[in-house]
């Protein structure tokens, strides 16, 4: 895999025979005590020094990933849009920026329902941000929580549950992800001998979490089921040689994973 263009908002690669683009919807800051150790444990005096603070929170990027096979787009995650903190929505002007028209997306995927993956469908101005969608794919679990947002509500009756194992063409598959969300998932994109696991919240602070796994987020739902997810996700990556997307690595959040001692560790690509 190799980038192949980019820009201030989007990264695009070649996945053997796909385009794989890393979209930057934003970023959010949160306040450090969102970090928990074992137990529900937040940090205070004992925050690692490798955790870089803008202004004393943590920022985190927000990204999106698109899927093109050459006839459509299947996009994974949607941001924010004006739903939540205004350093967040900019998802337009990047899939712009990336050359991608917003009539070839026809799939659209979550990989969980909180409010910076999903709420993108809708433009700030309330249009359909994609207007030739088709398929509305929601974790089969999380149905009832994407149907409870009313700023949605034109979508409800669209959404189409999906479960880990299922297929979404012939390039990508689900992967269960739980934990973080209770039907969290990952879409692995497979072609060429290659693959990428776009993983949706698996890791929140890289700076972080692939050294020290163990450490959850104040908002994973189950956070020992959280934890365990992110082990084995880690592990396929570093095993198998799957690059990973991830929606809150650095933008444009895509790299390798690699073992380290008894650990982990992040190269971007």
């Amino acid at each position: 895999m190799h980038r192949i263009a980019s820009g201030e908002l989007h990264s695009t690669y070649a996945l053997g025979d796909l385009r794989i683009t890393a979209l930057r919807d934003g970023y959010v800051d949160m306040p450090v005590g969102r970090l928990r150790q074992r137990g529900d444990k937040p940090f205070g005096d004992d925050l690692p020094e490798q955790v870089a603070l803008v202004g004393g929170q943590l920022r985190l990027s927000v990204n999106a990933f698109a899927i093109d096979d050459g006839h459509e787009v299947i996009l994974i995650d949607t941001g924010a849009a004006n739903a939540w903190h205004p350093t967040m929505g900019r998802l337009p002007q990047a899939l712009d920026e990336a050359g991608i028209d917003v009539e070839r997306i026809r799939t659209v995927g979550f990989t969980h329902t909180h409010l910076d993956h999903i709420q993108g469908l809708v433009l700030a101005d309330g249009r359909d941000a994609f207007p030739r969608l088709a398929r509305l794919l929601v974790p089969g679990q999380e149905l009832d929580l994407f149907r409870a947002e009313a700023r949605l509500e034109r979508f409800h009756d669209m959404a189409q549950p999906f479960e880990a194992g299922d297929r979404l063409g012939t390039h990508v598959d689900i992967v269960g992800a739980q934990g973080h969300e209770v039907g969290h998932s990952c879409f692995r994109a497979s072609s060429g001998g290659e693959g990428i696991l776009i993983w949706g919240d698996t890791v929140h602070v890289p700076s972080l979490q692939f050294d020290r796994p163990e450490v959850t987020w104040e908002f994973d739902t189950d956070q020992d089921q959280a934890r365990e997810s992110r082990l084995r996700l880690l592990a396929l990556a570093a095993d198998d040689h799957y690059l990973v997307a991830g929606a809150h690595l650095d933008s444009p959040g895509i790299g390798r994973v690699i073992r380290s001692g008894g650990s982990f560790r992040f190269e971007p690509l």
